[in-house]
């Protein structure tokens, strides 16, 4: 059940944070923070237990979802930007190759650039097409004799590509190459299964589809990936050692975890999992396929990434020629309560690709609740609009 809003506003900027969150997310934070307020793992009395079931219990709920054998190869971050920098910044050393693509977020891109630059490791940006669609073998191509990793983002937060993660997980693993995977975009949107396509580490927000509270998120690290941990600090376990604990996923999470926040994001990931990530992502592919429609109407109105009818995540981004898109953005959100996301979209690369690197773009993305009224206002809004830059 969704969270009732009498606000009259249409929301259609779930790829940046899912807005509204369903009932039982807003619900389990409340409880957590009512009755198990106490500090997971840092005692042995009633509340404290209850809250580190809390975070146990959530672990057990996202490995569901992603098909992962062991919960405690989980660890929570405050989004998916903490997780990937845990990710990049604890395997990769001086000299290290890494393969990324040119559609990649910030949260990948100035991490590598700032190991580049410190330690000396080489990158390497694979370029997809205009659209933001890859071949697999691209990958292969690029491999050096000392490609440790390859990152890859599951789909363009700008274009909405969904990238062959499979395939390139058969190319990493027939090179002996971890594979790292942003589903910052796909996570309880897309299936995921970490083994069938061959992913060493996850990074996922709790925010965006899994329908969570901000400052929640993970990092799936397989067994047989080690990492030296970005944070040093407490963690309840092995208090007597001066070195982090080597048990996961404590050596991952030093500080206090979000337990209230995390508790939402159980009840969000329970949420998907009672509709089915299938359901949910077929319904959003058919408002983006109703959006492109409606937009490809008005002449002159450029949409960015996968054609009409192609695989695409619940993303449009596009363009009106002579026209801002921040502008765009503000009379949108001034005049018809419609709330977009304008802008480079910390992908100047991928815009690059887009060839909206000196403009940026409109983005509208949909998510679990939207309707079919609202992307029709939104095609409204757009055309009323369109008319006064003719």
């Amino acid at each position: 059940m969704q969270q009732k809003t009498d606000k009259g506003l249409i929301y259609l900027d779930h790829a940046a944070t899912s807005w509204p969150k369903p009932a039982s997310v807003i619900e389990a934070v409340v409880e957590a923070m009512e009755r198990d307020g106490a500090n997971p793992g840092r005692g042995s009395h009633a509340m404290a237990v209850r809250a580190s079931r809390i975070l146990f219990n959530t672990r057990k709920v996202l490995a569901k979802l992603f098909a992962i054998s062991n919960p405690n190869d989980i660890a929570f971050a405050l989004n998916t930007t903490m997780a990937l920098n845990t990710a990049i910044k604890g395997m990769l050393n001086k000299s290290d190759h890494v393969i990324a693509t040119a559609v990649e977020h910030n949260s990948v891109r100035r991490p590598l650039e700032y190991l580049k630059r410190v330690i000396g490791i080489e990158v390497s940006y694979v370029e997809p097409n205009e659209a933001g669609e890859l071949d697999a073998k691209q990958i292969e191509t690029a491999i050096q004799p000392n490609t440790k990793l390859v990152i890859v983002n599951h789909s363009s937060n700008l274009l909405g590509s969904i990238l062959p993660v499979a395939d390139i997980g058969e190319i990493t693993r027939k090179h002996g190459i971890k594979l790292l995977v942003d589903a910052a975009q796909t996570a309880g949107l897309l299936e995921i299964n970490v083994e069938q396509m061959g992913v060493d580490m996850l990074a996922f927000p709790g925010h965006k589809g899994l329908l969570g509270p901000q400052g929640t998120g993970g990092l799936y690290i397989h067994p047989n990936v080690e990492l030296e941990p970005l944070l040093h600090g407490g963690t309840g376990s092995q208090s007597e050692a001066i070195e982090q604990p080597t048990v996961r996923p404590d050596r991952y999470e030093a500080g206090t975890q979000n337990a209230a926040g995390i508790n939402g994001l159980k009840a969000g990931v329970q949420h998907i999992l009672h509709e089915t990530v299938q359901n949910i992502h077929t319904r959003e592919w058919m408002l983006t396929q109703q959006l492109m429609e409606g937009l490809y109407e008005l002449n002159g109105v450029h949409i960015l990434g996968p054609e009409l009818g192609k695989p695409r995540t619940g993303i449009v981004s596009f363009v009106l020629p002579g026209a801002d898109p921040s502008e765009i953005g503000f009379i949108l959100d001034q005049h018809y309560q419609i709330a977009v996301r304008t802008g480079f979209h910390c992908t100047p690369l991928a815009h690059e690709i887009a060839g909206t690197k000196d403009t940026g773009a409109i983005r509208a993305s949909v998510g679990c609740f939207t309707t079919k009224q609202e992307v029709d206002a939104l095609i409204a809004a757009v055309k009323e609009i369109k008319q006064h830059y003719s």
